[in-house]
């Protein structure tokens, strides 16, 4: 499945409907009509402009979306291997839908299993080295404790490949919002991996 940041393009948004594609909405958006989605956290924003992640703004986003949403992702702190472990697993009793753990570098599956029973799924974050290094491991445990796998930033055919290779049930990318060209690309993309999985 595809994920998708939310936008208001509608030539973006036909393709998106015509795929049957879902949307990644983050903190002060609103889903767009019609289009099931999950929940990010913000924190991967936060971190590229250089600001605080924003607690209320998040608490926010969970409470008005949370019911509705594929689920949530738990707060972290990209890069931040354990720190980040600690922080996103202290927010699970706080948070009454579905969760995601994001995964950082730094972190390995003897440290993060088991987890708590509202989790229930990882998703791949990370530096784009760390990510490609161990997308393969990850899928792996995944499927070994039972978990939905998804991995972040998408945007490529060779990443899109190596994730489906590694198990992902799940995508996402902010290309295909930001260009309907790419999105095409994608659609692409996507109908050849699912044909070459059916052969």
């Amino acid at each position: 499945m595809i994920y998708c940041a939310q936008t208001s393009a509608l030539r973006q948004l036909a393709v998106f409907r015509q795929e049957q594609w879902r949307l990644l909405v983050s903190p002060g958006a609103t889903p767009a009509p019609g289009f099931g989605f999950a929940l990010d956290n913000g924190a991967w924003t936060a971190h590229r402009t250089q600001r605080p992640f924003d607690v209320d703004a998040y608490v926010s986003h969970v409470e008005r979306f949370g019911a509705s949403a594929d689920w949530v992702v738990l707060p972290d702190i990209v890069g931040g291997g354990m720190a980040s472990l600690a922080l996103s697993l202290s927010w699970c009793s706080r948070i009454r839908h579905p969760q995601l753990l994001a995964l950082q570098d730094g972190m390995t599956p003897a440290c993060v299993f088991p987890l708590p029973s509202s989790i229930v799924g990882i998703f791949l974050g990370g530096s784009t080295g760390w990510k490609l290094s161990t997308m393969r491991q990850w899928g792996g445990s995944a499927r070994e404790h039972g978990l939905y796998y998804h991995v972040g930033r998408v945007n490529t055919f060779r990443r899109l490949q190596s994730a489906v290779d590694a198990g992902a049930h799940s995508v996402d990318g902010s290309g295909s919002s930001r260009f309907a060209l790419h999105a095409q690309k994608v659609a692409k993309w996507n109908h050849y991996l699912a044909s070459q999985l059916s052969l």
